[in-house]
C-alpha cells in the first residue's frame, strides 16, 4: 500500500507525479485555493469528518487518538469506499490532500491509517 498525506497547498505547487491518485479529504474548499488551479482526481465528503467531528476535534493535539476512534466510527457505513480507495493505493501512490496547518495533527493522519486498515 502507498499512501502519502500532502498539504494542498504544497501540492498545487509541484508538477503531479505520474501514477499518483489525488484525493482531497476536506469537507469545505481550501481557502485561498481557486479550483482550476489544482489537478486532483476526486473529492468524496463522504469521506470526510462531519462537522460536529471537525468542530471538536479542533486540531488539538491532544484529541487526535480519540479524534481517531470518533472518525473511525462515523466512517463504518463506508467500508466499500475505504477499501476502493486501499484497492487503489497497491496500483498508484494515494495522495490524501488535506488543508490543515499542522502536518502532525490532522484527520488525514487518522484517515490514512483507516484506509490502510480497511483491507486487512
Amino acid at each position: 500500500m502507498n499512501i502519502t498525506i500532502e498539504r494542498i497547498y504544497d501540492f498545487r505547487k509541484r508538477k503531479r507525479h505520474p501514477g499518483e491518485y489525488a484525493v482531497l479529504v476536506d469537507r469545505l474548499w481550501p481557502r485561498g485555493v481557486v479550483k482550476e488551479s489544482i489537478e486532483f482526481d476526486e473529492w468524496p465528503k463522504q469521506l470526510t469528518p462531519s462537522n460536529e467531528l471537525r468542530k471538536w476535534f479542533n486540531h488539538e493535539p491532544e484529541k487526535l487518538e480519540q479524534f481517531t476512534l470518533k472518525y473511525r466510527k462515523e466512517l463504518d457505513e463506508q467500508g466499500d469506499e475505504l477499501k476502493r480507495l486501499a484497492e487503489i493505493s497497491e496500483k498508484k501512490k494515494l495522495v490524501l490532500l488535506y488543508a490543515a496547518k499542522d502536518p502532525k495533527v490532522n484527520h488525514a493522519i487518522a484517515l490514512k491509517k483507516i484506509i490502510a486498515d480497511s483491507l486487512g
